[in-house]
């Protein structure tokens, strides 16, 4: 059995590229082998718990996550289920409200060395959570 977010998160759509990759149409299973929860990752993974389900997570719900059962990581590390987070500025010609200076200094340190080095020592649990890689002049 496996438990979906099926709520249209970035994970939902990593999870379909994978069922897609492997050649797998779960949609014909709704209900059956395949659960659709519709809901956020803490809900849909009690529900992989309580029904003994796969699910896949992102490591910061599953370090906080205190409802485990008998759920463990299976796969991990895998370049597959990398989830690459960014930061963008708002356009301020189309919001002149924001506060782009402001947001430019936050995305300048959070590109710095130092912003990189506050994220990669970030942990829950003593667990690491992100793996920074910003890029000096990255697009």
């Amino acid at each position: 059995m496996f438990a979906s977010r099926a709520d249209d998160s970035g994970t939902h759509k990593l999870e379909l590229e994978l069922w897609k990759a492997a050649g797998v149409d779960p949609k014909p299973a709704s209900g059956d082998w395949y659960r659709e929860t519709g809901s956020g990752m803490g809900a849909t993974l009690n529900t992989a718990s309580g029904l003994g389900a796969y699910a896949l997570t992102d490591r910061g719900t599953w370090i906080s996550f205190n409802n485990k059962g008998d759920l463990e990581i299976l796969v991990e590390g895998d370049p597959k289920l990398f989830n690459q987070y960014g930061v963008i500025l708002v356009n301020p010609a189309k919001f002149p409200q924001v506060k782009a200076a402001d947001g430019q200094t936050f995305i300048d340190w959070l590109i710095s060395p130092d912003g990189q080095a506050v994220l990669a020592g970030y942990k829950i649990e003593g667990q690491q959570l992100f793996y920074p890689n910003a890029k000096k002049g990255a697009d």
